[in-house]
């Protein structure tokens, strides 16, 4: 699983770096909250984002707040991992949709243990979304078969609605222009 840093601070970055390399993950790491949006934003961006508040150009507080204004089918999960540990702070975090919450210096046992959660809750979106999307497909496939099929009483071609065009029954079956009908042999062709 693919997980971004965004920290300004080298040691802390590579510390964060060796620590998710070492228990398997693939790292990107960028210095900046520009950087990070530009990163999650991408249409293969890292599953799981662990970012500083205090960055140049955007905060980890405004990066997380962009990225979950776009409303993603699966966003990534967001860790914020800084140095402020008030109450306020903590609850500002968390309101601009951060998923979890760490302060600095972190405990390398902690990290692995939040990191575990965050990859196990992306795996169950991920399949919820597969899911949701199948059922969709399901859902669409079922109103077709409720809509009737339109068939032409002289020449015996079929209307499909998806390309608003007529269609031998041939080519129907062949090139599946229309996936109401699925080739089968009835009982009676079989024995011949």
């Amino acid at each position: 699983m693919k997980v971004l840093i965004a920290e300004d601070e080298f040691t802390t970055r590579m510390m964060v770096q060796v620590c998710l390399e070492n228990w398997g993950y693939r790292v990107e790491s960028v210095t900046n909250g520009v950087d990070a949006l530009r990163v999650l934003q991408k249409s293969e961006a890292p599953h799981i984002a662990i970012l500083d508040w205090e960055m140049p150009e955007l905060n980890g507080v405004e990066v997380c707040r962009k990225v979950k204004e776009m409303n993603a089918e699966t966003p990534p999960y967001v860790i914020l991992l800084t140095g402020r540990d008030s109450k306020a702070d903590i609850v500002k975090g968390f309101d601009a949709g951060a998923d979890d919450y760490m302060t600095k210096p972190f405990n390398d046992n902690e990290l692995r243990a939040r990191v575990r959660v965050a990859e196990r809750l992306v795996r169950t979106q991920s399949s919820l979304s597969e899911t949701v999307a199948e059922l969709r497909d399901a859902l669409n496939q079922l109103e077709m078969l409720e809509s009737g099929i339109a068939l032409c009483g002289s020449c015996k071609k079929v209307y499909n609605i998806d390309d608003d065009q007529w269609h031998g029954f041939e080519d129907i079956l062949e090139y599946g222009a229309d996936p109401r009908f699925v080739r089968a042999t009835c009982p009676a062709c079989s024995k011949k």
